[in-house]
């Protein structure tokens, strides 16, 4: 199935399938083609921060409040960014993932606990990809809504189609996606034509917007939906998928190439993410209109707002990409975590189905009882329980990075010790706000 060894040890495997897959970086390469080389799995995890989770939470923001929630984008992703350099940092340096270091430092009753958060995470997007996709199926077969739920059961067969591909052949195939997606909400976006002096002013961040439950509650689904909880874990396997020297300079010089692939990757999922935020505002907000528009109300009013058919096709289209490649990321990422955690190793295809099950039930009971325009507040939901999870990541991550006994010479400097906890504690309680609020 397609699963690739990780060089951390001469036999210690990535995922649990037979086919691996390196890629060999010669110190003796010139600078520009050890960037190619070490191009790819950045964009695996990327594709987490454009899933429909991300669709849905903007589209809300976008057609209630405007651009006023752009800069909640911004922020995420670069809160993200700042994880990601750290989730990979750590794969670097040790050899091992966050997920084997949680089961080797911590009581097996903590490092259960984390497997479980994480596999709730896991879930919880691949909650997401069914709806999205079903949306897609929807809008471009014109089936019902638990029919669509239905046929995204069968995206077991496309992992199944994947057996013994390498691992940038995967990288190449999600890579086409991400440009489905980008060239599909570029032509929305010449379409609805946006207010570019509005959205600047959308990007300055604003307390007073978040002083509300209801902004407060779609930005930090949108934190949930930009910063995966299960990316943590994904990245630091990933990144040892290339083979270099076991010496500090070595590693030094695959940290900074590796920083350039996750920055740009972010930094492309930021403007689709972005993109689509201003793709619902510019089409459908109102001031002074408080209605929230539902991703399944937005494919529906594309047509008649951008003047053509084409819209609402493009709409289905980049929806149904953005759900197939995060089915790539979100099965390897459930091998890393229950390999690393509980060191039990099935075929791929086998992971998936698990996964895929577990989230059809809710999903289907989801649309059968809250109806066909039910996916837009499921796809929210969704993303909340994803933002509540991040902090069972983020925590040991931060940790780890910052014991030098683990990292060596390549532990935190204290400015990015103060920024990471900063992070930890600013999501963490907008969590427990929310919480709060919905309890009160």
């Amino acid at each position: 199935m397609f699963s690739f060894k990780l060089p951390t040890t001469a036999t210690a495997p990535f995922c649990p399938s037979e086919v691996a897959g390196t890629v060999a970086v010669p110190e003796s390469d010139p600078f520009w083609k050890k960037v190619l080389r070490f191009a790819g799995p950045g964009l695996l995890v990327s594709v987490g921060y454009m899933d429909p989770g991300n669709w849905a939470t903007a589209i809300q923001g976008g057609s209630q409040f405007g651009y006023q929630l752009l800069f909640v984008v911004v922020l995420s992703s670069l809160a993200a960014i700042v994880l990601q350099c750290l989730s990979m940092r750590l794969g670097i340096v040790t050899g091992k993932d966050l997920a084997v270091h949680c089961r080797e430092q911590y009581p097996p009753a903590v490092g259960k606990a984390l497997w479980g958060f994480a596999e709730i995470s896991i879930i919880a997007c691949d909650l997401a990809e069914v709806l999205g996709c079903a949306l897609a199926f929807k809008l471009l077969l014109g089936v019902s809504l638990p029919v669509g739920v239905a046929l995204t059961a069968l995206d077991t067969l496309i992992v199944l189609g994947l057996k013994g591909k390498g691992f940038r052949q995967v990288e190449a195939i999600v890579l086409g996606l991400i440009l489905t997606v980008a060239i599909c909400l570029l032509a929305e976006l010449v379409f609805v034509q946006p207010d570019w002096h509005a959205v600047a002013a959308g990007l300055v961040p604003s307390l007073t917007t978040l002083s509300q439950r209801e902004p407060l509650y779609l930005a930090i689904g949108i934190l949930g939906a930009t910063v995966m909880p299960h990316n943590l874990y994904l990245h630091s396997s990933v990144v040892q998928t290339r083979v270099v020297a076991k010496h500090d300079s070595a590693k030094r010089q695959a940290i900074n190439l590796s920083r350039i692939d996750t920055i740009v990757s972010l930094l492309l999922a930021l403007l689709i993410n972005g993109a689509i935020l201003v793709l619902a505002a510019a089409a459908f907000y109102q001031p002074g209109n408080d209605r929230m528009l539902d991703i399944d109300d937005a494919y529906r009013l594309l047509e008649p707002v951008a003047g053509t058919a084409l819209a609402a096709i493009l709409f289905g289209l980049a929806l149904l990409a953005s759900g197939q490649s995060s089915t790539f990321t979100g099965t390897i990422a459930g091998q890393v975590i229950m390999e690393g955690f509980l060191k039990m190793k099935i075929p791929c295809w086998q992971r998936r189905a698990i996964t895929r099950g577990l989230a059809l039930v809710p999903a289907m009971i989801g649309v059968l009882v809250l109806g066909e325009h039910s996916v837009g507040k499921l796809l929210v939901l969704s993303q909340v329980v994803l933002s509540m999870q991040l902090p069972f990541a983020m925590y040991p991550l931060v940790s780890l990075t910052s014991q030098q006994r683990i990292m060596g010479n390549f532990v935190n400097a204290w400015w990015t010790m103060a920024l990471s906890w900063c992070l930890f504690a600013i999501i963490s309680a907008a969590n427990a706000w929310l919480v709060w609020q919905a309890l009160a």
